[in-house]
């Protein structure tokens, strides 16, 4: 954690385990203010990331409605497969080109989404960065073709390619002042990091440039042992593949350099004091080893944490009545042929008792091992978010905090 955002968990004060009126559970150790985090003027890009089906999208999609409506001009970004961020948005469409999203925001703020197209970004890179000619022959090329659409990593380099594009454009144009990004599922949420290593390893690699080298001077050395690999390659993808790589290395030489360049800048940017990370979970016990992973990873790797957001959480009832006694009165009615649906009432309240300790276990096991890391715990809806008022609800319960709910007791 660096910069603002240690500042921000450092000054956060530690809160007693309470359950809070209104549909927020407030957890032992620091708490995580939402509100604070998106109206902050330097707060540039936040970042959420997660294990598959914790509810990134939904989170990423309610903050930045809840940050347009508090006068922020917001671009939420999702690199996530699914495309539930564009029909909760009452979009037709998501796609490469960020599309306004209407009757959202309020004193000038504004929201627009998009979903990464990858291979589209990789051919506005070559647009960008090569002739036209060049990029004509690059575009064509079979193995190119290939690469951007499916070799393992493209997706997270071009996740990064496109938040650079944003970042720049922001900075050019003032159109945003606050960009959102979702993030593909499970541990592959932290690939981006990882990804401009990997594309540039197989780009500028010395075996890829080996192909590039001519039968003359000191490179005569390399030629018979390259002779006897690049002829076992042909036998193994055939002539015209092996050609097809020559070809587009060839012509993509003179991006090598722009990939890794582009890359290190965007890094840094993650790493900015305008930068925040929240890391989404469930009170799951995969979730959170997940989450713990993320938390572990980002910290390794020096980037700005802002805390976890915890979803689906179940609320505690406020009742003295434990699960054991709810069941023993349940079969007591039972017994006494009286039941009827009380006692089916009294067997949910304690199931419901069960799965709130439970939780609450899982939770204190993770601010234990964690003690530094703000959370937001959002409760249980009863049923998917699925509108914009869904949504906005959900942007309601993520900001909630502790000292402003209290006031309400």
């Amino acid at each position: 954690m660096t910069g603002r955002a240690r500042t921000q968990a450092d000054s956060r004060r530690r809160q007693p385990s309470r359950v809070v009126p209104g549909g927020r559970a407030a957890e032992p150790g620091p708490a995580l203010d939402i509100d604070q985090l998106i109206d902050h003027p330097e707060q540039r890009i936040v970042v959420c990331c997660g294990a598959g089906g914790v509810g990134k999208t939904t989170t990423a999609a309610a903050l930045g409605i809840r940050a347009a409506e508090r006068g922020r001009k917001t671009v939420v970004l999702t690199i996530d497969p699914a495309r539930r961020l564009a029909q909760s948005m009452g979009l037709t469409e998501l796609d490469n080109t960020p599309r306004p999203v209407k009757g959202i925001g309020e004193d000038g703020g504004s929201l627009d989404a998009m979903m990464l197209d990858m291979k589209r970004t990789f051919d506005e890179v070559v647009e960008a960065h090569a002739t036209a000619d060049k990029a004509e022959q690059i575009l064509a090329n079979p193995f190119y073709q290939a690469l951007s659409s499916s070799f393992a990593g493209t997706q997270e380099y071009m996740a990064m390619e496109k938040l650079g594009q944003l970042a720049a454009d922001a900075e050019r144009t003032g159109r945003w002042d606050l960009i959102v990004v979702d993030t593909p599922p499970s541990r592959s949420a932290l690939d981006f990091l990882d990804a401009p290593a990997r594309l540039a390893s197989l780009l500028d690699g010395r075996f890829i440039r080996l192909m590039l080298v001519p039968a003359k001077g000191p490179a005569r050395v390399f030629t018979a042992g390259f002779g006897m690999v690049t002829g076992a390659l042909t036998k193994v993808l055939g002539a015209q593949v092996l050609r097809d790589v020559q070809t587009f290395v060839a012509a993509f030489d003179t991006l090598f350099g722009g990939f890794r360049q582009r890359a290190e800048k965007t890094y840094a940017l993650l790493q900015a004091d305008g930068t925040a990370f929240l890391v989404v979970a469930t009170p799951e016990p995969d979730a959170l080893r997940e989450a713990a992973y993320f938390v572990e990873r980002l910290t390794q790797e020096e980037m700005p944490l802002a805390g976890l957001v915890l979803n689906r959480v179940t609320m505690p009832m406020a009742t003295k009545l434990t699960a054991v006694e709810a069941e023993a009165a349940a079969a007591r009615l039972d017994d006494a042929a009286t039941g009827g649906p009380l006692g089916g009432i009294l067997r949910i309240h304690a199931e419901l008792l069960r799965v709130t300790e439970r939780e609450r276990r899982l939770r204190r096991r993770f601010s234990s091992a964690h003690p530094d890391v703000a959370t937001a715990a959002v409760r249980a809806l009863p049923s998917d978010v699925y509108d914009i008022d869904g949504l906005r609800g959900m942007g309601e319960l993520l900001a909630k905090t502790p000292a402003s709910e209290s006031s309400k007791d």
